[in-house]
């Protein structure tokens, strides 16, 4: 027995003495995917038309070499990263990564734009995701998409946000795993508006259209994304949460709470609970923001941890739809993949290894002071070695082990192109 196994079964005894199977917790993990953003690996850029510039909120900084220039590596890339990551997840695509030698605008992007990507999916046993590209386009360049005053313009993209629906309700058909179309656009102003409410209905009638005709939600959830604020729409943004979250309410529909979307000082986790409350189903992006959302490589920190917790805690893993959601051209793209999807399911196995069926016997019973000391005191319990033991057992690299991995590619791969 390697240290490796020997640090489990210590672990595995100290868990068991709190209440905690970490067997049951290492079979839980293994159930879940997390969806990670395809868009880390090629700065947003996607394939529909080379060296477009990027607008509408969007913006990918550094020049780090490699970023993948065509679908072939992004999914090479993919592969790479998955290797290095425990478990099976999702990728999830932007409509702007379409995989076709045909001239196709985004108001017309059919399946077939991305069963590359399926059959792709389908040999590796993983999921898709699909997202509408509201932005760096002509039809954005004014500041506004489902909520223009022009009606011409809002008709593109409500006819690009049905197709990208059926998209993802294809992805689900072909692939046997629920996929997650998420909308999100970057409508608003930079200073202060005069109405702010007539931007506000266009977007209502628009979302209107785009549902009227359904896609089956078993195959494809539609989700509805809000944002605060974003580059030249910091005074005044459409979407925002309180919008979608009324929208939702009142239609039947599937929101998206992003980590970075919201004002510094609130806490996305305190959210979840009430939304689940009154959803089925929701999307839960995992971020970093940092100064504005910025989209920084996912960390294992505090505020990750308490996102992830609640969804724990409610019993809500079939029910939470958990992605990653960030993009930085800075530094190795395989590197930010493996990096945040590793530390997202860090603070999964967290919080799996946590009693908590315990912890709400002690609030129910108002002791306070044990529930407190209880928490505080999980912090220190070793969690690392159940970790570790999940990556060897699902035969990815323990530790920092990957990293030679990802610096071969680099020199192999990444810096050829």
């Amino acid at each position: 027995m390697d240290h490796i196994d020997q640090a489990y079964e210590l672990a595995k005894e100290r868990y068991a003495a709190i209440g905690v199977d970490t067997e049951k917790a290492l079979k839980q993990m293994g159930r879940v995917r997390i969806s990670f953003n395809a868009w880390q690996f090629d700065d947003v850029r996607g394939f529909l038309k080379k060296n477009s510039a990027m607008s509408g909120g969007i913006l990918s900084t550094g020049n780090y070499i490699g970023a993948a220039t065509n679908p072939e590596e992004l999914r090479q890339d993919a592969d790479m990263a998955f290797s290095l990551i425990p478990g099976t997840h999702k990728l999830s695509l932007q409509a702007t990564q379409v995989d076709t030698d045909e001239q196709v605008d985004l108001d017309d992007i059919q399946p077939h734009h991305y069963q590359n990507y399926v059959d792709w999916a389908k040999e590796r046993g993983i999921g898709l995701d699909f997202n509408p590209s509201c932005y760096s386009h002509p039809n954005s360049e004014r500041g506004f998409t489902l909520s223009s005053s022009d009606r011409g313009i809002r008709k593109f993209w409500i006819r690009h946000c049905q197709c990208s629906s059926l998209v993802g309700e294809h992805f689900g058909r072909e692939l046997g795993i629920q996929a997650v179309t998420n909308h999100w656009i970057c409508d608003g102003y930079k200073d202060f508006p005069a109405d702010q409410f007539a931007p506000r209905e266009r977007l209502k009638d628009s979302l209107d259209e785009i549902f009227h005709n359904s896609v089956n939600q078993k195959l494809n959830l539609d989700t509805l994304e809000s944002k605060l604020f974003g580059i030249g729409v910091e005074a005044y943004t459409v979407g925002s949460h309180e919008f979608y979250m009324m929208y939702a309410a009142k239609n039947g529909r599937s929101l998206c709470l992003d980590a970075g979307h919201f004002h510094p000082t609130e806490e996305v986790a305190n959210k979840i609970s009430s939304v689940m409350i009154f959803s089925e189903e929701m999307a839960l992006h995992v971020t970093r923001p940092m100064r504005w959302d910025s989209d920084h490589v996912v960390s294992f920190d505090d505020q990750t941890q308490a996102m992830i917790n609640e969804v724990v805690r409610g019993g809500w893993l079939e029910r939470v739809h958990i992605g990653t959601d960030y993009f930085d051209g800075s530094i190795n793209r395989i590197t930010a993949c493996v990096t945040g999807m590793r530390n997202t399911l860090k603070a999964l196995m967290r919080a799996l290894l946590e009693p908590a069926g315990r912890l709400r016997e002690l609030e129910m019973e108002e002791n306070y002071s044990e529930r407190l000391a209880v928490m505080e005191e999980l912090k220190t319990f070793p969690f690392e070695a159940v970790w570790d033991y999940y990556c060897q057992v699902k035969g990815v690299p323990v530790g920092l082990d990957w990293l030679p991995e990802v610096k071969r590619y680099e020199r192999e791969v990444l810096s050829y192109r």
